[in-house]
């Protein structure tokens, strides 16, 4: 089998790949989990790839799988504010979406040869991006990873995430289940991380706060999707289909719809 062209050595060329590309409209946090875990069980059970992209509305503060939000967040100010809030499927530590585009991959894990190194080519088509649309980018050097109790997922980056002004500006999360892996993540546009470590139950260290409020894009949502389809296609090799009807994919992700809106699963842990 082949290696694919344009400077991606690690995903085998498969001519007859099909990858679905979808836009979609935004959605609550409850359906947008359900979603990508709906494109899992699609992926598990044909082999297809899905890139999915997407927002949130309302705004939803949404936890790592595994994260103890009930010691490190004051879960009754989070409820007093009224904030949305949902528990992702895949680890990592808490993201606020507001001004940001999310991602979601859905795929074999195998064509990428394994998940790190999925993880780094979804980084690498993400920072490609970003830097076509005249962001100066770059990706983090490995470090320890945070302890899961340590606030906002933007505070600290690791290695392979994408920066900008030496900022993160991409912070990305996977599930593998059988031969299919799930990896999403927020494409922030500016610091509204902040809110984040404004919520954490212990004073934050200058660690715990992320700090980016001086990174503002002026880039429309749009022409950041977009792109990153554009990248995709070029990196990818396959047949690349825009999703028009997402029946399917509700269909789908329907399954999932009780666990998410569950607040066992939001504030279990």
């Amino acid at each position: 089998m082949q290696l694919s062209a344009g400077g991606n050595l690690w995903m085998t060329a498969v001519e007859d790949r099909r990858w679905e590309f979808w836009i979609d409209e935004r959605r609550p946090g409850w359906a947008n989990m359900s979603v990508d875990m709906g494109l899992l069980d699609l992926t598990e059970a044909d082999g297809g790839c899905w890139l999915r992209l997407y927002q949130w509305e309302p705004h939803c503060l949404s936890f790592g799988r595994h994260e103890p939000v009930g010691s490190t967040y004051d879960v009754a100010r989070i409820q007093r504010l009224g904030l949305d809030a949902v528990r992702r499927p895949t680890g990592g530590r808490a993201v606020w979406h507001a001004r940001e585009l999310t991602y979601a991959v859905a795929a074999p894990w195998r064509i990428f040869g394994s998940l790190r190194r999925a993880y780094l080519e979804i980084h690498g088509l993400l920072a490609e991006a970003l830097g076509t649309l005249g962001v100066t980018v770059s990706l983090a050097p490995r470090v320890r990873t945070a302890a899961l109790d340590t606030g906002a997922c933007f505070s600290q980056p690791v290695g392979g995430e994408v920066l900008a002004d030496g900022r993160k500006v991409v912070g990305s999360a996977q599930l593998r289940r059988g031969s299919a892996f799930l990896q999403h993540g927020s494409i922030l546009l500016d610091g509204s991380q902040e809110l984040v470590a404004g919520l954490m139950q212990r004073p934050g260290t200058e660690n715990d706060r992320p700090g980016e409020s001086s990174w503002s894009s002026p880039l429309a949502v749009e022409d950041i999707a977009h792109r990153i389809a554009e990248c995709a296609a070029s990196r990818w090799a396959g047949h690349w289909n825009q999703v028009r009807d997402p029946s399917l994919m509700l269909e789908a992700a329907a399954a999932h719809y009780a666990q998410f809106q569950s607040s066992a699963w939001t504030w279990a842990r």
